[in-house]
């Protein structure tokens, strides 16, 4: 090692290893996005069991929150990461959906299909900078953006896992 490496100076060598050694770390917790079809699951979700439509899961809250599954059609994803997705309410409106801790991402293709989610909700505000945030996330045009006004209260799920079903 030492006739191959032995020009560089040990507090050299140990930089370019750790840097090597982040480099490989980074690249082996990378997450993957898995094209969205039929059958396929984003983090864990249960066998199918009584979910509630977005717009149920309000009445069905006990001490702001419920735990539980929803099935929905997705009409919007995060395209800068895949770490959220909204999906569509009776009213035209969409509910946001978290990946919990950003233990997975969904792919852009995601949009348009009925998945069912798994995990929990609770009715939050959301500031204004964070609500443009999405918009930018999303990919809106700015004058879209530009007319987000003010926090707005709504339910939020927080999903373990998203499964595809059409």
């Amino acid at each position: 090692m030492s006739l191959i490496f032995g020009h560089i100076k040990p507090h050299v060598m140990k930089r370019v290893l750790l840097a090597v050694f982040t480099l490989f770390t980074l690249a082996a917790n990378a997450q993957e996005k898995i094209y969205a079809a039929k059958g396929v699951v984003y983090g864990m979700v249960s066998p199918e069991n009584k979910p509630v439509t977005p717009d149920e899961i309000k009445t069905r809250l006990v001490n702001n929150a419920f735990q539980g599954q929803v099935k929905a059609k997705v009409t919007d994803v995060c395209k800068a990461e895949g770490c959220w997705i909204k999906v569509q309410k009776a009213d035209g409106t969409g509910m946001m959906v978290r990946a919990k801790d950003h233990k997975f991402l969904m792919p852009e293709n995601i949009v348009g299909k009925t998945v069912l989610i798994e995990g929990s909700a609770t009715v939050k505000e959301t500031s204004e900078e964070m609500r443009r945030h999405y918009a930018e996330d999303a990919g809106k045009p700015k004058e879209e953006i530009a007319k987000i006004k003010g926090p707005e209260k709504d339910v939020q799920f927080a999903a373990k896992g998203v499964k595809v079903l059409d």
